[in-house]
């Protein structure tokens, strides 16, 4: 069902989290949104990885909150959410189209983590 998986990283300071996967592991910046400016989020290629890393600034290290997700690549959003609705799963997003091109949803695996669930843009 899933065709590529990664972790995203949730920080509230962007620039100071890139000096550390970037400059100090060598990660390689691969994609950043929005294109122009400065990004909330980076696409950073680690070997044979992918660590996705965004800005929040309600991320307060020690706040509680959630400071990992799991990004999940799927062919249909719209189906693999239904699936996982059957299955069990709770929804706290429905599939919606983004600015940057995809169709996104949220669920919460059964312990509560969050995974978003994405399908590429066409073309």
């Amino acid at each position: 069902m899933a065709d590529e998986i990664f972790p995203i990283i949730t920080t509230p300071d962007l620039p100071r989290a890139l000096r550390f996967y970037r400059d100090m592991l060598g990660a390689e910046p691969e994609y950043q949104f929005p294109e122009e400016g400065d990004p909330v989020y980076v696409a950073l290629r680690i070997g044979d990885s992918e660590v996705g890393v965004t800005q929040d600034d309600a991320a307060e290290a020690g706040a509680g909150g959630q400071r990992v997700a799991l990004w999940v690549y799927v062919g249909d959003c719209d189906a693999t959410v239904e699936e996982l609705r059957a299955g069990g799963a709770t929804v706290t997003e429905e599939p919606a189209e983004q600015p940057w091109g995809e169709r996104v949803a949220r669920v919460q695996d059964f312990d509560g983590n969050e995974v978003i669930v994405g399908q590429k843009a066409a073309g």
